[in-house]
């Protein structure tokens, strides 16, 4: 049986181009390269899974290459290039700083930067979770990093830069790495299951997406599960299933009762989804930014901060038009105080149960002198 390979590795980005939500970082590093002001010192910050590792293999590669390509690629058939596709390459270096802190671990490494490189001009020493670094290490590290030889060039990546001291901040370019828009990773993702031959729904992959929060290996380790559940055949209802994600039709339903003023029903839709094993917390923070997206999507001037797929995004716009914008907003205000006062209550089923009961009676008659505080008396 043929080794399977996850694709989160099998897609792994091999040149600056294939980047995916980086389009800004990865044109500097280009035009850095093809002028040839090289730093000797980059720090690569940002979320995990949104390329820091990557770009900076690509990098390694790329300023490596012995005939680059007029792009500003790497040519992939040098003995360079040939070499680091292969992982053979004595011209980059990966240390892992989780696990590699000590002064000692860094002293090794400074020793190896005084060695000039056999194929190509540049060594590059990749430093993976810089943070990790005790203080000794770092204070042994900084001479270094100010003033290498002219044939090394660091690269520390991290995911918290403000535990980097200020003195190695100073000594680096800083590349801020954004989280990837979920419109990115849906257009990604529809990439490799085009490749893979699997047939995924829009509306899967924009929960897949959104469940990753701006990481692409996140997503991709996120389709890979779904894929086994569903056979190779992603739907909507299959990926809610497989990841434990309240459905969207849970909240419509919801905010047509509330609208109602069908309090009764509202609160037996809570026990319905309970009962299915979903926590109340997060169903109220679910609720709210159901109501928040409703808001959204109410003008179209901030229509395109939905980040929902095409189908979906018509049932917001539809039930917008029936929620009245002093509704949504203190509705907004309702969910957010109870997700303030959730994790300290004592009696939590009751705090959501009172939350809904609240917001229903917003649009009930009367409900202007309430102001939402206390459900109306009979």
């Amino acid at each position: 049986m043929d080794n399977y390979i996850v694709s989160a590795r099998k897609y792994r980005p091999a040149t600056f181009d294939s980047v995916v939500g980086q389009r800004a970082l990865t044109t500097t590093l280009k035009n850095a390269i093809a002028t040839g002001k090289l730093a000797h010192a980059y720090l690569f910050c940002g979320p995990r899974g949104v390329g820091k590792t990557t770009c900076a293999r690509i990098f390694a590669k790329t300023i490596n290459c012995l005939n680059p390509a007029p792009d500003g690629e790497a040519c992939n058939a040098c003995e360079s290039c040939v070499a680091f596709n292969e992982q053979r390459s004595y011209n980059i270096h990966e240390l892992d700083a989780a696990s590699n802190n000590s002064v000692d671990d860094i002293r090794q490494l400074v020793e190896q930067v005084r060695v000039p490189p056999q194929i190509g001009k540049y060594k590059v020493y990749i430093i993976d979770e810089v943070h990790m670094l005790s203080q000794a290490a770092f204070n042994a590290f900084l001479k270094t990093l100010e003033e290498p030889p002219h044939h090394a060039i660091f690269i520390l990546a991290t995911t918290e830069k403000h535990k980097i001291i200020p003195t190695i901040l100073s000594r680096c370019q800083i590349y801020d790495f954004n989280r990837i828009s979920v419109e990115d990773t849906v257009a990604h993702l529809a990439y490799v299951a085009s490749k893979e031959g699997i047939t995924a729904e829009p509306e899967a992959l924009n929960v897949i997406a959104l469940k990753a929060d701006g990481g692409m290996r996140d997503a991709l380790s996120i389709f890979d599960q779904v894929v086994s559940f569903t056979g190779g055949h992603i739907t909507y209802k299959g990926t809610i299933e497989n990841l434990n994600v309240l459905d969207y039709e849970y909240y419509f339903r919801l905010t047509d009762q509330l609208l109602n003023n069908r309090i009764g029903d509202a609160l037996l839709l809570l026990n319905d989804v309970l009962n299915h094993g979903f926590d109340a917390g997060h169903f109220i923070t679910g609720l709210a930014s159901h109501f928040r997206d409703l808001l959204v999507s109410k003008d179209p001037a901030t229509l395109p901060l939905l980040e929902v797929g095409a189908s979906i995004r018509q049932r917001y716009q539809a039930q917008a038009q029936q929620c009245p914008v002093p509704f949504l907003y203190k509705a907004i205000k309702l969910c957010n105080d109870c997700d303030l006062n959730y994790r300290t209550s004592k009696n939590k089923r009751l705090l959501v149960d009172l939350t809904l009961i609240q917001t229903g009676q917003l649009t009930a008659e009367g409900a202007a002198v309430a102001g939402g505080r206390s459900p109306q008396q009979p």
